[in-house]
């Protein structure tokens, strides 16, 4: 089973985690930008953090066997915070560089119209530097924030499916399912989804333009969500083919039209790929 995690922060996690996640069949993730659990309080903080993204925590996949990317972008919490608003111009410094295959986390946290703002001007960067988008729902009011968050999707006037909402449960699905979007899910111990409701939707809405992810960060999560996810799915009756889809060629799919996603020939997707090079995957056709 190859798995590609669309949504993990490393920078919480361990090596010991990276080793267990090679070993589940982890062969690549994407690390978005995120809060770290304390307000950072100067713009020198997030360059600290963006150039860790971009360069050390690759540095440490690499050795484990997976390769890193990441997506960029001032997240929606610390957007309502003043002294970080400057993060947004200077987000253009970081959004061309390898590896960097998002902007993202962005959306809604409280739903406030600093985070109003913050979003409609990084969806503009997205359109801007060719990038997709990785948008966070409100943990509160879910229901009301994924609609909120659609109508500026539609707004900014970005391709939906070039966005991918995340974060969303059984209810939120149907929200988002006839607007073009991508559709992204966390499978958490506690909170948020777990596998067998994983495989509920699955067999409901099937395995189209879904991302599922482990979301693993500095709180209780488990980075092999991913991997329990997928046996869950053959348990359930799916396919190899049918995981292979959702734990692989769906990630490989949408963030394949940055241009800049990066695979190693071993785990490419084989002729529907385009390729420079003997070891590096480059501009994964969407389709894929």
């Amino acid at each position: 089973m190859r798995i590609f995690d669309p949504h993990i922060h490393m920078t919480s996690r361990t090596t010991d985690d990276y080793e267990a996640m090679h070993t589940a069949g982890v062969r690549a993730l994407v690390e978005p930008a995120f809060w770290l659990g304390q307000p950072r309080t100067s713009v020198g903080s997030f360059l600290d953090y963006f150039d860790s993204l971009i360069g050390w925590e690759p540095f440490r996949a690499a050795q484990f066997g997976i390769r890193h990317h990441c997506t960029i972008a001032l997240n929606p919490k610390e957007a309502n915070d003043p002294r970080c608003a400057e993060v947004l111009q200077l987000l253009p410094r970081y959004l061309p560089k390898d590896g960097v295959v998002a902007v993202g986390e962005i959306g809604y946290d409280s739903m406030t119209p600093e985070e109003d703002e913050a979003f409609a001007a990084q969806l503009q960067l997205a359109v801007t530097h060719g990038l997709p988008a990785l948008v966070h729902t409100p943990h509160r009011d879910k229901a009301a924030g994924v609609e909120r968050t659609l109508a500026v999707v539609k707004e900014s006037g970005i391709a939906p499916e070039r966005v991918v909402v995340d974060h969303l449960n059984e209810v939120t699905v149907r929200q988002v399912i006839d607007s073009g979007c991508w559709m992204g899910f966390s499978i958490y111990p506690d909170t948020k989804m777990d596998e067998r409701r994983m495989v509920a939707v699955l067999r409901e809405f099937g395995t189209e333009r879904i991302l599922v992810n482990s979301a693993a960060d500095w709180g209780r999560s488990d980075p092999l969500k991913t991997r329990r996810t997928g046996d869950a799915m053959l348990a359930a009756g799916f396919t190899a083919d049918d995981v292979d889809t959702v734990l692989w060629r769906n990630p490989v799919a949408f963030y394949g039209q940055s241009g800049k996603l990066e695979l190693d020939d071993s785990e490419a997707p084989g002729a529907d790929a385009t390729y420079e090079g003997n070891s590096v995957l480059r501009g994964v056709r969407a389709e894929v």
